[in-house]
C-alpha cells in the first residue's frame, strides 16, 4: 500500500534537502508536487487542500526559517499533518460496563464484513477475550452459513438463532451471551450493493435492539472515494464510532486511509492486511506516516516477531551464534521463522528507506528463494547439516535432486552460509549481539 505515494514524497523530499533554504519559490514547487501525488493516490480534494495549506503555512513560518535544519523541520511538519489527517493516535475498542459488549459491523455488500468478524473474534481470541459470533443478516442466509464456518475455523462459538424474527434474535442472543459470560458479542449485519432506505432502516432495528458499545463500519480501501462516501452516509443515518479499513495489502493508492478520518471525523481502529485469520493488524496513524515518508514502521515489525517467535528460542540462538555453532540446521531454523513475518515486501516496506526500494531490496531474496532454500536444507543429511565442508560434489548433486533445486543454487547457499559464519565470527558482531543481550535483560 501507499508504494507510489512514498516514492513520490521522497522524491520532493529530497529536492527540499538539496535546497540550501527554504523559501516561498521552493516549497510552492513542493507543495504542487505533493498535492499532485495526493489527488493521483484517490485523497479527498478537500482534505488535500487543507493539508497543503497546513504545510505551506508552517513551512513559512520563523521556527523553520531560523532553524539550522529547516529541511528537517518541514519533514517534521509533513509527517504531523499526515498524522493529522490519518487520526493522530490509535484509539482502541469501546468497553461496557456490563458483559457483553455488543460490536456491530455494518457495510455495503462485498467490503468483508464477514471476513472482518471472524478476524475480529481472532484478535479478540489472541488478546485473552471471549466472544460470541452472529449473523443478523436475515435476507441472505448464506451469510450466517458463512459466519458460522469462519467461527469454526477461529475457534469461537457462533450463536444459531431458533427464529427469523428480529427481536426476538436479539433477546436470545443477549441472553446466551450473559448466560455463558462472553466478552463481547460480534455482530454482522445486512449489506446491499448500494445505500437505500430498507437497509438503513433495518440496521437501526438492530442498534436500537443490541444497544451496542461500538458501532464499526466496514470499508473496501480498493474502492477509493467511494468507501469514503459510504462511510459519511452511514456516519450520518445510522452513526458509527469507528471504522476498519479492509484490503489494504491490495491497495496501491491509499484514498480511502487518507480521507476517511478527516471526512467522517472517525477514527479508524484497525486494517485488514491479508487473507489469513491473523491478517488484521491495529491502525497506527503516526506508523503510517512514516512508512509514506520513507521512514518505515519497525514497531509493527518487532510485534509481529514477538507474536511468532519464541523468546527462550531466540536466546537459544544468539548464544549458538556467539559460540560459532550456527549450523545448516539452525540456519533453516531462522528462515522458517523469518517467512512467518510475512512476504518480503512487506517486510521491507516497515523497514526504514535506505536508499534502495522496498521492490529492489525484496528482489534480491524473494519468497520462493527461501523455500528453495528451506527445500535445499531439507535435502541434507544430519551429518551435512552438523558439519557443511564435507558437502563436495557428490553430495551437491544427491542434495540437488533431493530437493529439485540446480546445484548452482546448493553452492550459492554454502557460500552464503560460509560468509555468515566469518560475519558471526567478527568483533563488532559479538559487540553487537551482547549489546542485544543486555538491552534485552534490561527490557
Amino acid at each position: 500500500m501507499l508504494d507510489n505515494l512514498s516514492g513520490k514524497f521522497n522524491k520532493v523530499m529530497k529536492y527540499l534537502k538539496g535546497e540550501a533554504k527554504i523559501t516561498e519559490d521552493n516549497i510552492k514547487v513542493a507543495m504542487r508536487e505533493i498535492k499532485l501525488s495526493l489527488l493521483e493516490a484517490d485523497v479527498n480534494f478537500k482534505v488535500v487542500k487543507q493539508f497543503i495549506a497546513n504545510v505551506k503555512e508552517k513551512s513559512l513560518g520563523e521556527e523553520v526559517q531560523q532553524s539550522l535544519t529547516p529541511y528537517q523541520q518541514v519533514i517534521k511538519i509533513v509527517k504531523n499533518e499526515l498524522e493529522t489527517i490519518l487520526g493522530t493516535e490509535h484509539k482502541e475498542l469501546n468497553t461496557s460496563s456490563q458483559k457483553p459488549a455488543v460490536i456491530m459491523l455494518v457495510g455495503l455488500q462485498g467490503t468483508g464484513k464477514t471476513t472482518t468478524a471472524g478476524k475480529l473474534a481472532y484478535y479478540l481470541k489472541e488478546a485473552g477475550k471471549s466472544s460470541l459470533l452472529c449473523s443478523l443478516d436475515l435476507k441472505r442466509l448464506a451469510a450466517g452459513e458463512q459466519l458460522e464456518i469462519i467461527a469454526a475455523d477461529v475457534g469461537v462459538n457462533y450463536f444459531k438463532p431458533s427464529s427469523g424474527k428480529l427481536k426476538q434474535i436479539g433477546k436470545e442472543l443477549i441472553k446466551n451471551a450473559q448466560e455463558y459470560g462472553y466478552d463481547y458479542v460480534i455482530a454482522d449485519t445486512a449489506g446491499r450493493l448500494h445505500i437505500d432506505e430498507e437497509l438503513m432502516n433495518e440496521l437501526k432495528a438492530v442498534k436500537n435492539l443490541l444497544n451496542p458499545a461500538e458501532v464499526i463500519f466496514v470499508g473496501d480501501s480498493l474502492t477509493g472515494q467511494d468507501a469514503v462516501n459510504s462511510a459519511l452516509s452511514f456516519s450520518e443515518k445510522i452513526g458509527i464510532d469507528s471504522i476498519v479499513l479492509t484490503k489494504i495489502d491490495a491497495d496501491a493508492r491509499g484514498g480511502a486511509a487518507l480521507s476517511i478520518v478527516s471526512v467522517t471525523g472517525k477514527p479508524i481502529k484497525f486494517i485488514g492486511v491479508g487473507e489469513k485469520h491473523s491478517d488484521f493488524q491495529k491502525f497506527y496513524p503516526d506508523r503510517l506516516a512514516s512508512q509514506i515518508l520513507g521512514m518505515g514502521d519497525v514497531l509493527t515489525l518487532i510485534e509481529k516477531a514477538e507474536q511468532q517467535f519464541d523468546e527462550k528460542e531466540a536466546e537459544q540462538m544468539a548464544k549458538r551464534m556467539m559460540s560459532s555453532e550456527f549450523t545448516l540446521e539452525d540456519f533453516s531454523f531462522q528462515l522458517q521463522q523469518f517467512s512467518k513475518l510475512g512476504s518480503m515486501g512487506d517486510i521491507f516496506n516497515m523497514l526504514p528507506n535506505m536508499g534502495v526500494s522496498p521492490e529492489m531490496a525484496a528482489a534480491s531474496l524473494d519468497d520462493n528463494k527461501i523455500k528453495h532454500m528451506i527445500a535445499i536444507i531439507s535435502s541434507m543429511t544430519p551429518r551435512e547439516k552438523e558439519k557443511p565442508k564435507i558437502i563436495k560434489g557428490k553430495r551437491k548433486n544427491r542434495i540437488a535432486r533431493g530437493s529439485g533445486r540446480p546445484v548452482q543454487e546448493v553452492n550459492q547457499l554454502l557460500k552464503k552460509y560460509f560468509e555468515a559464519g566469518k560475519v558471526m565470527k567478527k568483533p563488532f558482531f559479538r559487540k553487537m549481539m551482547k549489546k542485544f543481550d543486555f538491552m534485552s535483560k534490561m527490557g
